[in-house]
């Protein structure tokens, strides 16, 4: 009984504040409530200003991210179409080379390089059954790259200039002096040439093509331009550095020379 009796306290209770809520609501002074709404007004659209705020700041994040992704995307392109342009122009490169040449020649891809350190060799994918053999040139459209040193059926591995054991023949022109080409180990980007008298017409800019004098090689095929010269004390002789004309770095197609030598030179001048 006497929960029932609270009960209905508690309700009329509620019902007289109701009343007076209801009460305060229509007699209440009218710019009173547009206060009280201008300042919840104000209130709301801070609230409502922070988190667009917040909102826009997350869009930009994520629209920062696609942009991002869009120029990475864009920069490998770019980079392929770029390496791709490049190889072209190497291979038309060969391919004007083979239609140039009055000898046989065999195409063959870099199927490998170790050019790191003093004795640097590539491997080629063509072998015995292509018909490769030891001491083979080995050329591309700008000058010698080395010669085959290794034949199995299917690769064939040369060593390349940029080798301590290498060593060719060589004239300058146009005054046609004779000296030999080696590479001492020291730079990737110079060869040596040796054997050369002071009396003879050499100078910067000079081409050095292979001469007549070796075994593998034919002559007049470009080596590299003279670089520098100078006199070593005591020696009658000129230490002239050599600025190879073939790149081993980007290297990625080359011809295997398949004939021997003629006695008549051929003289190949790479386009500047």
């Amino acid at each position: 009984m006497n929960r029932f009796s609270e009960s209905i306290h508690e309700w009329v209770l509620l019902g007289i504040l109701l009343a007076i809520s209801l009460g305060v609501l229509l007699t209440a002074n009218e710019p009173m409530l547009r206060g009280l709404r201008a300042r919840s007004l104000e209130a709301t659209s801070s609230v409502e200003g922070l988190f667009a705020g917040l909102g826009r700041y997350v869009r930009a994040l994520d629209e920062n991210e696609a942009l991002r992704t869009q120029n990475i995307d864009l920069a490998n392109q770019v980079a392929l179409m770029r390496t791709s342009q490049a190889e072209n122009q190497r291979l038309e490169a060969l391919l004007q080379l083979q239609d140039s040449l009055s000898f046989d020649v065999v195409a063959a891809r870099v199927a490998s390089k170790d050019i790191t350190a003093e004795r640097n060799f590539i491997t080629l994918d063509v072998g015995a059954e292509d018909g490769i053999r030891e001491n083979m040139a080995v050329i591309d459209p700008s000058g010698i790259v080395g010669k085959v040193v290794l034949v199995a059926q299917k690769y064939s591995k040369v060593m390349t200039y940029l080798n301590t054991d290498f060593f060719v023949p060589a004239n300058v022109l146009p005054s046609m002096t004779d000296g030999s080409i080696r590479w001492n180990g020291d730079r990737f980007d110079r060869l040596l040439l040796e054997h050369v008298v002071q009396s003879s017409d050499v100078s910067i800019g000079d081409l050095v093509v292979t001469n007549g004098y070796s075994t593998i090689y034919r002559s007049g095929y470009p080596i590299g331009v003279v670089d520098s010269l100078f006199a070593l004390p005591g020696s009658s002789t000129w230490m002239i550095h050599v600025k190879p004309s073939a790149r081993l770095d980007n290297l990625s197609h080359v011809f295997v020379v398949m004939t021997t030598p003629s006695t008549a030179p051929i003289i190949t001048v790479p386009d500047s």
